[in-house]
Formats: C-alpha cells, structure tokens, sequence
C-alpha cells in the first residue's frame, strides 16, 4: 500500500507540473464613443488601460459606436466593465449619475452663470467620491463606479434664436433620449413635445428639421454638425442644463480590490487635461453662433431646472443622496445663494 500510495503521488504530481497553469481571463473594458475607435473618448481609455497595466491590471477594449448595445452587453456579462454617459450609466449607480441632473452643477453670481465654478462641483464631487469614506456611493451592489470623466456643459441648439424665453419653449418641439424619462418630462412640463431619439441619430434628427432644439456638450458639436444643422437662423444658448459625464462602471468580483480605488484617482488625475478640451471645444464655437440669456430669464430657467429636478427626485428618477451631495458642495462654493437657505434636497 505505501509503494502504491507514494507511485499514485508521483503520478499527480507529474501530471499537474506537465499542465500549463491557467490564469483569470484580462477583463474587458467596452467603450462607448460616437466615432468608435477613432475617437477621443476611446484614445483616452487606451491611454487609461495602459496606466491600469503598469498597476498590474491589463485590460481588453473594445469600441462602441452604439452607446445602448455597449451597456447590454455589460449587462448581460460580455464586458467586465463599461464607459458611457451617465445617462445609460445611472442603472448601475444612480449616485454618482446624479452629477448629470438638471441644474445640478449650476452656479449663477449676481444673475450669471459662473460656468468654471459648474465644473469645480464636478471635481469636488470627484474628489469626495475618490475617498475611503465614499463607498457607500460609488458601491452599488456588484457594481462599482471607477472613474468620472467631465466632458462640458450641455448647451441647448436651436434652429431659430427666438427661443430664449420659457415661454418662447411651449408648442416647440425638442430631442429626448428614449431611456431618459428625465428629459421627456422636462420637456413636457416646458409645455414643449419631446421627440424621442437615442445618442446615435438624434443629431441627424435635428440637422432634418424633425426638432426644433437639441442640446449637446461642445465636444460634440464637431462631429455631430450641430452647427450646420441648426441653420442661418439659428443659435446655441449660453446657459447649461447640466454638465455631463462618461462614468465607468465595473463589476466589482471581475477585478482587484484595490483596482476601482486606483482607477478613480486615474481619472481624477487627468481632471484638468479633460476639462482643457472641453474649454477648446466651447472656444471653438464661432462668436456668433452664441445666444446669452437676459439677466432676467437666466434665474428663470435655473428656477425651472431647480424645481424639475426635487420633482425628478420624488419620482425616484434621481437619486437623492446624490442630489443632497451635489447641494453641500454648491451651497459650499456659494453659499449666499437663496437655494441655501431652502429645505429642498436636503432630506
């Protein structure tokens, strides 16, 4: 028995040094960019993933030009993580989304826009969710935010430069996002018909002349030809109604446990370098093409976007915990705003 004992031994142990060892599959990054591989969004993931395998983390990318079938196929488990608005984002984390509410990084001094102080709650919202004491926020169940990306204020487009009154937006028809039921209410409580479209052909919808407004960050004006669309007549108005951002969420048991940590510093990091192409992109924008609001109907529209959002909020489309996070760090940088004085989005 001990001769058989130790040759069975032998046998096992010659056949495990003779099998290759396997290893945990790299995990697979998909990236949602509108001009897919090409794009900006995707060379900064590239460059990303490079500084994630320093870390000891390597990572397969694959590029989307259809933002909706990305998040599926996130969903359904053929990407161990996703980058994508945070619109289509706000499934996994409604928390960290909140950054892309209605008026949520909206600062005004004397009655104008203060638009570098929208993108400093960003990064202050950033910063808090890079944290230790943050992860109660960026943890969503198996999902976990590792990265928020600031990619500019979303500007309204319109074909005619008369739209620049709440009143002017009744009867008028504007683009919406068919998975977002934020924008369509919006819309609808504007007294405006939403028409509903998706990231990929709502462009194309407004360069028709099937709305008369879409809205859009600066970065995206270029390749979407917003510019050309939007006619003679037209203009882009100068008043944000959010900033938006491309979050990344992982599934937290496809990586290391200190991967979303490192990976959230990542982004922040590269926060200024973001926001320097964003700014060109704004600059870009020929002089003329701007639309200002009157110094009386810009507390207006911040008023409208206020109330949409506590409204959005009690319908459980945003996330309050958020939204409380978003107004410590406005009421932070301006804190003899009346909002500050206010109950709302406190509880």
């Amino acid at each position: 028995m001990h001769i058989l004992t130790r040759t069975n031994w032998l046998i096992s142990l010659t056949l495990a040094l003779a099998t290759p060892l396997t290893h945990a599959a790299d995990p697979k990054l998909c990236v949602f960019d509108l001009l897919g591989a090409t794009g900006e969004m995707f060379n900064a993931a590239k460059d990303y993933a490079l500084a994630m395998q320093a870390s000891g983390t390597t990572l397969k990318l694959k590029s989307y030009v259809d933002e909706r079938v990305a998040v599926d196929d996130f969903k359904t488990g053929h990407c161990d993580a996703v980058l994508a608005t945070a619109f289509r984002t706000r499934a996994f984390n409604p928390v960290t989304a909140a950054t892309d509410s209605f008026g949520a990084t909206l600062i005004l001094r004397q009655g104008k826009v203060d638009h570098a102080a929208g993108h400093e709650v960003v990064r202050m919202a950033s910063q808090i969710f890079a944290s230790p004491a943050a992860s109660n926020m960026v943890i969503q169940g198996k999902y976990e935010m590792a990265g928020l990306i600031d990619v500019g204020a979303v500007y309204a487009v319109v074909h005619d430069r008369r739209m620049n009154t709440p009143e002017a937006m009744a009867g008028k028809r504007i683009m919406a996002f068919d998975h977002d039921k934020a924008q369509a209410y919006m819309i609808q409580k504007s007294g405006a018909q939403p028409v509903m479209a998706d990231i990929t052909n709502f462009a194309n919808k407004f360069n028709n002349g099937m709305a008369d407004m879409a809205a859009a960050p600066a970065i995206a004006f270029k390749p979407l030809e917003l510019l050309k669309g939007m006619g003679p007549n037209g203009a882009v108005s100068r008043f944000p109604f959010m900033i938006a951002s491309f979050q990344l969420i992982i599934e937290r048991s496809k990586f290391p446990s200190t991967y979303a940590d490192a990976s959230r510093q990542y982004w922040l990091r590269h926060f200024d370098e973001v926001l320097a192409r964003t700014n060109k992109a704004e600059a870009d924008i020929p002089a003329s093409a701007w639309m200002d609001l009157s110094a009386e109907n810009t507390p207006l529209y911040a008023k409208f976007l206020r109330d949409t959002r506590v409204e959005l909020a009690d319908q459980g489309i945003y996330n309050k915990q958020g939204l409380k996070l978003l107004k410590r760090i406005r009421c932070k940088l301006n804190p003899s705003d009346q909002e500050c004085s206010q109950p709302t989005e406190v509880q």
